[in-house]
């Protein structure tokens, strides 16, 4: 158990610094975005496009950079909603069970499912090397193929999750102050 938990312990040191070039993204994102709307209004004024499509396009693929590649840190702290009317008042082990069949049979199978279906038409993208069809807009097929490396990645977090959340139910699970990430290690331990 305890290689299984150091292989946990890596995943989530990979996530974690994933999820934090992905809320660095954020500020980049914010910072495209008031360009996009200070450069309309000042190119307006003086007569000069200070904007273009590429841009806007930036700016949405930025967001999705944020969105494909926060999945896994999320899970990873346990951010993703839930509906808690039961769980909430469960002990950790049967918050851990409930835990691990979320991630057999929901999580892993949907992610699956997502690269599977989405693999021939991102495979498509690439052949034709597709690009936005607005005028200076941007290549699609970069982007596109985040789809598959953030199902990826919830795939691999989920990995870790079951870990954790067998180790919590077999109390093997080490105590916080044991655990290498440096996070409130998204599993509530006391109980």
């Amino acid at each position: 158990m305890q290689k299984l938990l150091r292989l946990s312990r890596a995943i989530d040191q990979i996530t974690e610094k994933i999820g934090q070039f992905a809320l660095w993204l954020v500020l980049l994102m914010v910072g495209v975005g008031v360009w996009n709307v200070v450069g309309r209004y000042i190119g307006k004024a003086i007569g000069q496009n200070l904007t273009s499509n590429a841009l806007i396009e930036g700016q949405w693929y930025i967001f999705d950079l944020v969105f494909l590649l926060g999945a896994a840190y999320a899970l990873k702290h346990d951010e993703h909603v839930r509906v808690d009317v039961f769980y909430g008042r469960w002990n950790r082990k049967w918050k851990a069970i409930a835990n691990l069949i979320g991630t057999i049979f929901f999580l892993i199978p949907f992610s699956l499912l997502v690269i599977y279906v989405s693999w021939d038409a991102i495979a498509q993208s690439w052949i034709t090397r597709e690009v936005s069809p607005d005028p200076g807009g941007l290549a699609r097929y970069p982007i596109k193929t985040m789809i598959i490396v953030s199902f990826a990645l919830l795939i691999i977090q989920g990995i870790s999750e079951i870990i954790k959340n067998w180790a919590i139910y077999t109390d093997r699970m080490p105590f916080k102050s044991d655990l290498s990430v440096g996070s409130a290690d998204h599993h509530e331990l006391e109980g």
